[in-house]
């Protein structure tokens, strides 16, 4: 028996139970350099293809899942197709490479704030937690406050999560490393839930190294997420779920959809089917993983019918399993598309599927140098780590969504705003010929909105004409003293394009009755 069957044995299942921290007694794992190659292939390859096959479904079915009687197709030249016509579809793989070209070229110790700013002016359109923290940074708030909840009302939302593929695939078998390499570039845009969904998700990258049973993924990786969190006591629901009714995925979608799919934070989500919460759309990473029962096929499709985010999730349960099946192993159904793409830079980067297989086996090979493995020959030794829970987070803590109250007046007609409670977010729209672009040119309109409340000057909100430079939400304020407030705007610039109040999320003290 070889050092990586060892591995499979279940002794050291055991040995990382104890949840001791590293020491020289912690199970080293020896796989050869092309197998651990194999792996990292397999966990983009993974990715690309779960993405693509999930593609035309994204949100597309918003809390209710995607029946049997709903073909979900795999034609000849899929990815090609996204790639010449829609390469914003994988936003979940450019956004990892702009991390993975950092650590390239800057080392494993390159300055957070170079992440950060890489991000921050990098020319993809972006969204949600990474659109405020990208407006934030621009802004000169630096991690961890740009993702801190106070300042970005999507902190919970699914973008670490989707783009934390690099931190485990850069640690094999070391869990705890991989929640390093997740900490600081996973406060640039999310706090709490959701810095957690690409812990765990990064975690499970990192244990199917030297796993070949998703189940024990599964849980092994849960350990490293506080056992108090919303996001971990969904999860275990999951789990057990499954073991009570291991032939039926639907109905364990349903009871995590009737406990865990309300939004508290996203403006977009509260009170909507929508739902871009990186818990309920992690449970679906997990039941396409479970139910999945390692068949890749089979994984994929089921993370793609649980719906919402309905791309990202089958591409994290797709890498994940990719890369405990490694490359050559995913089934040849599924690989004349990946490779009429592997030597296609993604929109937005010169980074190949090619070129970031290498970039990664670099990477994986310094950080089990730095956690105490070594490289001899062909063979690579890993010191595997007993997973750690990472600290306790809490976005929105003593906020309760009370009140979504739709506007759709224009700044100049809204007026005075009031409302009961502790906290507001205010959503906007601004119709410029800017919005939707995708180009590096931008008209140099800015709009320019004072924002007063109680009758005192608040923030004075600056609104590019380009979208990619904008605020997600108009105004935002948290942690008020309960009770009654107002709110109202004054225009400053004389732009005459439209700018819209379209609604404002009011939050109280105590959950309405």
């Amino acid at each position: 028996m070889n050092a990586r069957r060892f591995l499979f044995s279940g002794l050291l299942v055991c040995a990382l139970a104890a949840g001791c921290r590293q020491t020289e007694s912690d199970p080293m794992v020896t796989m050869s350099m092309a197998e651990l190659q194999d792996k990292i292939k397999g966990g983009w390859a993974g990715q690309a293809i779960g993405c693509t096959y999930g593609g035309p479904t994204e949100f597309r079915y918003c809390g209710t899942m995607i029946n049997d009687n709903i073909g979900i197709k795999w034609p000849e030249h899929y990815l090609k197709y996204y790639f010449e016509n829609s390469p914003g579809l994988y936003d979940d793989i450019y956004m990892d490479l702009t991390f993975v070209d950092v650590f390239d070229k800057e080392g494993l110790d390159a300055p957070i704030e170079h992440f950060a700013k890489a991000f921050a002016n990098a020319g993809y359109p972006l969204w949600h937690a990474n659109q405020q923290a990208r407006y934030n940074i621009l802004q000169g708030m630096m991690p961890p406050e740009c993702g801190y909840w106070e300042n970005n009302p999507h902190a919970d939302d699914i973008d670490f999560q989707i783009e934390a593929d690099y931190a485990g695939l850069m640690a094999p078998g070391m869990p705890n490393a991989a929640s390093h390499y997740s900490d600081a570039i996973g406060h640039i845009m999310n706090y709490g839930d959701g810095w957690y969904g690409g812990v765990y998700v990064a975690a499970m990258y990192s244990l199917a190294f030297v796993y070949d049973d998703i189940n024990i993924i599964v849980r092994e990786a849960l350990k490293t997420i506080p056992a108090e969190s919303r996001f971990h006591k969904c999860m275990s629901d999951v789990i057990r779920w499954h073991e009570m009714y291991p032939e039926d995925w639907e109905l364990t979608w349903a009871m995590a959809q009737k406990r865990w799919s309300f939004d508290i934070g996203c403006p977009d989500g509260v009170y909507k089917d929508f739902n871009i919460d990186a818990v309920i759309n992690s449970a679906y990473i997990i039941i396409g993983l479970l139910y999945g029962e390692g068949d890749f096929g089979k994984t994929i499709e089921v993370a793609t019918r649980c719906g919402q985010d309905s791309d990202c999730n089958p591409a994290s349960a797709g890498g994940i399993l990719g890369t405990m099946l490694g490359y050559s192993n995913i089934p040849e159904f599924w690989m004349p598309n990946l490779r009429e793409v592997e030597d296609l830079n993604f929109a937005y980067t010169d980074i190949s599927l090619n070129k970031v297989y290498q970039m990664s086996f670099d990477q994986a090979l310094q950080v089990i140098e730095k956690n105490g493995g070594s490289i001899a020959g062909d063979d690579v030794k890993i010191r595997c780590q007993a997973p750690e829970a990472v600290r306790f987070e809490e976005s929105f803590p003593g906020h309760w969504p009370v009140a979504l109250n739709h506007v759709d007046k224009t700044i100049d007609e809204v007026g005075e705003l009031s409302f009961e409670g502790k906290g507001i977010v205010v959503s906007f729209w601004y119709d410029t010929e800017d919005y939707g672009q995708v180009s590096d040119k931008t008209t140099g309109k800015v709009a320019k909105v004072e924002v007063y409340l109680d009758g005192e000057l608040s923030e004075t909100v600056t609104l590019p004409g380009d979208f990619r430079s904008r605020k997600q939400e108009m105004y935002y304020r948290y942690k008020l003293p309960a009770g009654s407030h107002t709110l109202s705007f004054k225009r400053l610039d004389p732009g005459k394009d439209k700018l819209t109040i379209t609604s404002y999320l009011v939050y109280s003290d105590r959950p309405e009755n």
